[in-house]
């Protein structure tokens, strides 16, 4: 089934293409859905969780709130939706890049100019408050290249990122519906059983990441993880030997596990066991 991965600017209609190429495909548009996931995981309000992704949420919401396990859970909810047979069009939050690397995902961008978009927001809004609509504009533009930025150290503007970005000030949306839909058809496109492998290698080494974030013994380590159907590599450095064998321990734990190669090193014996 197809799986499409889109990200939008605020304005730029993004939201009717994705609702569009959803409709004739017969799948499920995905995006609140994540958010509901990871706030209750995280036990936060599900408007926390959009307030920090808008990049409105408050200097104690953000000094409070544990980003990198944001950004680990996201990563988990949406390559499990990924890999369901009925297939998606998933919708923000970073899709597009973290399934960049599967092979039967269409990561598209949909933009326009800021100045339609905010032409096109207060027409929605029914507002004349152009400054305040403006401004609501700005942080989302500046939220969304944030988390880009920090979490996949890219420039989300960049066409390269995406396969097809697509500009609806000079678009029809039903032609940018068609042109997604091309791509699904496209047998460079094609679900094999590479593209598969791909995307399961990503998910395990996503629940890795939470199991990881989750054990009291390994939530601060920093290390590299690799995963091949099933055999997990670690690499890295940890401070103690006790903190190495945590990692092999909450590793081989995992579902879907079925060898964990250690090759993290030790930089210094640990006094403590526990978090470092």
């Amino acid at each position: 089934m197809p799986l499409i991965a889109m990200t939008r600017e605020m304005g730029s209609l993004g939201k009717d293409v994705a609702q569009g190429v959803a409709e004739v495909l017969g799948l499920e548009v995905i995006h609140q859905e994540i958010i509901d996931q990871v706030a209750d995981r995280m036990r936060l309000r599900n408007s926390h969780v959009v307030r920090l992704l808008d990049g409105k949420a408050s200097i104690l919401e953000r000094l409070t709130t544990d980003r990198t396990s944001l950004a680990i859970f996201t990563a988990d909810e949406t390559y499990g939706i990924a890999q369901r047979d009925r297939g998606a069009v998933i919708r923000g939050w970073g899709a597009t890049q973290l399934l960049r690397g599967v092979g039967h995902a269409v990561c598209v961008r949909v933009c326009a100019p800021k100045e339609l978009r905010v032409r096109r927001m207060m027409e929605r809004l029914q507002t004349d408050d152009e400054d305040f609509v403006r401004k609501e504009v700005g942080l989302s533009d500046e939220a969304h290249s944030a988390i880009m930025r920090r979490h996949f150290s890219i420039n989300w503007q960049d066409g390269e990122q995406y396969d097809i970005s697509l500009n609806t000030e000079r678009v029809p949306i039903r032609e940018c519906i068609e042109e997604v839909l091309k791509l699904t058809r496209d047998p460079a496109f094609a679900e094999t059983d590479e593209s598969r492998g791909a995307l399961d290698n990503l998910s395990l080494s996503a629940r890795l990441r939470v199991s990881l974030r989750n054990d009291p013994r390994t939530r601060k380590a920093d290390i590299v993880i690799a995963c091949n159907r099933g055999c997990v590599t670690l690499s890295g450095i940890v401070a103690s030997a006790e903190d190495q064998r945590a990692l092999s321990e909450v590793a081989g734990a995992v579902a879907g596990v079925t060898e964990v190669q250690n090759l993290v090193k030790t930089s210094k014996p640990s006094r403590f066991r526990g978090e470092y």
